[in-house]
């Protein structure tokens, strides 16, 4: 039986910035011990609260699957179409796109470059992730790269009018039960999904769906929307395990830095 008890307990010590400051609103067993399947706090709204440090897995916590589980097909950070059936519905622009990104080794990757890596690369790499939520905005704060998102829960839709565009989008969310959903739009031509390069261009809309079963639990189901770079929409799930009692350490990668591709 996995222990997910004991994961949350225990932390990268060797790498902590901030001395442990155990949290008295984590829920016990009778043993003692923190409880991953309690229910998911709530804020005073009454709605589920992501608030907490994150960290993305390949499987639903405390249950490392042999088969895949039911849902959608889990995504991965090398590559998020690697468990579709039928694989990623690439148009020829983006079977092209995606080809010469693999031939070049990834190399532009903007996670490779100091750059922000988007979305759904910021949900799959596995460095720690905090969400900050408040009734108007949910904040996520990520130790890769030191990136920051905000998610809009106020009320106001995804702007319709040519914005800016920007390398993580503009999200705005709404309640759905206790589901949080998220739209994204107005990205910047040139995104990568994954590591070996999966393309989101301007033309992109992602969709997410979160939601916190259990207090050590959260699930995202991803929708991709882009009609230069596939042929239909597709989705893919990624779970998320709770840290307790760490903070994020301090990621720099913000220093001018002047690469030169490799030959």
């Amino acid at each position: 039986m996995f222990s997910l008890a004991i994961a949350l307990a225990s932390g990268a010590d060797a790498l902590a910035q901030w001395p442990r400051h155990p949290s008295p609103r984590v829920p016990k067993t009778a043993t003692g011990q923190p409880d991953p399947d309690a229910p998911a706090p709530r804020t005073a709204e009454g709605r589920p609260d992501f608030s907490g440090v994150w960290r993305g897995i390949t499987g639903p916590p405390g249950r490392r699957p042999v088969r895949p589980p039911p849902g959608p097909p889990i995504a991965v950070y090398r590559e998020i179409g690697q468990n579709l059936p039928d694989g990623l519905p690439v148009t020829p622009y983006g079977l092209e796109l995606l080809k010469q990104r693999i031939a070049d080794g990834g190399r532009q990757n903007p996670s490779a470059l100091c750059l922000p890596m988007g979305v759904v690369q910021l949900h799959t790499q596995g460095a720690p992730r905090k969400f900050v939520q408040t009734p108007d905005v949910l904040v996520v704060l990520y130790e890769a790269g030191a990136e920051t998102r905000q998610i809009f829960t106020d009320g106001r839709p995804v702007p319709a009018t040519d914005l800016q565009p920007w390398w993580n989008g503009y999200s705005a969310g709404r309640w759905d039960g206790d589901d949080l959903v998220v739209t994204t739009t107005h990205f910047r031509d040139g995104g990568w999904l994954d590591l070996v390069g999966s393309p989101l261009t301007d033309a992109g809309r992602i969709t997410e769906r979160f939601r916190r079963p259990t207090f050590a639990r959260m699930e995202i189901d991803v929708t991709i929307e882009d009609a230069k770079a596939y042929t239909r929409p597709f989705t893919v799930r990624l779970y998320q395990e709770l840290i307790l009692d760490d903070e994020l350490i301090e990621f720099v990668c913000l220093e001018n830095q002047r690469f030169k591709r490799q030959p």
